[in-house]
């Protein structure tokens, strides 16, 4: 099966010394978007955007470009997925707004949020009744890296994302169900910080570039935006793919 790969940022502003690889003219969105055909959104866990912003955001960009949206804070830090359906409810009628530029939902759980064996599976069942489209999930804690818990994710279409620095072993590459894979690239040894080699982007070149039967698609997201080395991680990384 040929798996389709996307690679962007988390955001897309463009820094200063990138500029070049962009077009000049347009809005911050439409320039990023005529070079990458995807970008997470990070602004959504710390505020909600009204439906028309996604809808404009939707508009600004080629039919082929796809978001990745994450959820609110208020579901994965505050309601620790517990009785959280009005907020749930409330996102995906906004996000909606994307149409079919909507790629990907991300759940980001804190640190300190363990695998509840009642939360986590009712959540999720939450969610699939009311969306059918891909998700990913990067939980943070040993707890949720196990069999048993990949089984649960599996049996309700959720990734488990692959990050950069990995907390534990298994966190470095993806689970749960793999119809979409998702890299999220934060920067190391600095976390949001630092860029990334060139041995490192080849390698991860490598395992992006890695056939599969059962994958149709891959996201790889550069997160280390604190400096600006995401832009210029993302250009790398694209150029090795075609290399590897």
């Amino acid at each position: 099966m040929h798996v389709r790969l996307r690679i962007g940022c988390a955001g897309w502003s463009i820094a200063a010394r990138q500029a070049a690889a962009f077009p000049r003219a347009g809005s911050h969105l439409e320039r990023y978007a005529s070079t990458f055909d995807a970008v997470e959104i990070n602004s959504s866990f710390h505020r909600p955007h009204r439906p028309r912003t996604y809808a404009k955001w939707a508009d600004a960009v080629p039919e082929g470009f796809r978001f990745a949206v994450k959820l609110p804070k208020s579901i994965s830090h505050e309601r620790r997925l517990r009785d959280c359906e009005g907020e749930l409810q409330t996102f995906l009628a906004a996000v909606r707004e994307l149409r079919g530029k909507l790629g990907v939902l991300l759940l980001q759980l804190p640190p300190s949020l363990a695998f509840d064996g009642s939360a986590a599976p009712g959540f999720f069942d939450a969610l699939r009744e009311r969306y059918e489209g891909p998700f990913a999930c990067e939980p943070r804690h040993a707890s949720w890296f196990d069999a048993a818990v990949d089984a649960t994710l599996r049996a309700r279409r959720i990734a488990r994302v692959a990050a950069d620095p990995a907390r534990t072993p298994r966190a470095a590459v993806p689970g749960g169900d793999h119809a979409v894979e998702y890299f999220r690239l934060h920067g190391s040894p600095r976390v949001y910080y630092d860029a990334y080699p060139d041995e490192a982007l080849r390698r991860i070149a490598r395992r992006l570039a890695r056939p599969s039967t059962h994958t149709r698609e891959r996201w790889c997201i550069f997160d280390n935006t604190a400096l600006g080395h995401a832009t210029f991680d993302a250009l790398t990384l694209r150029a090795s793919v075609v290399d590897a």
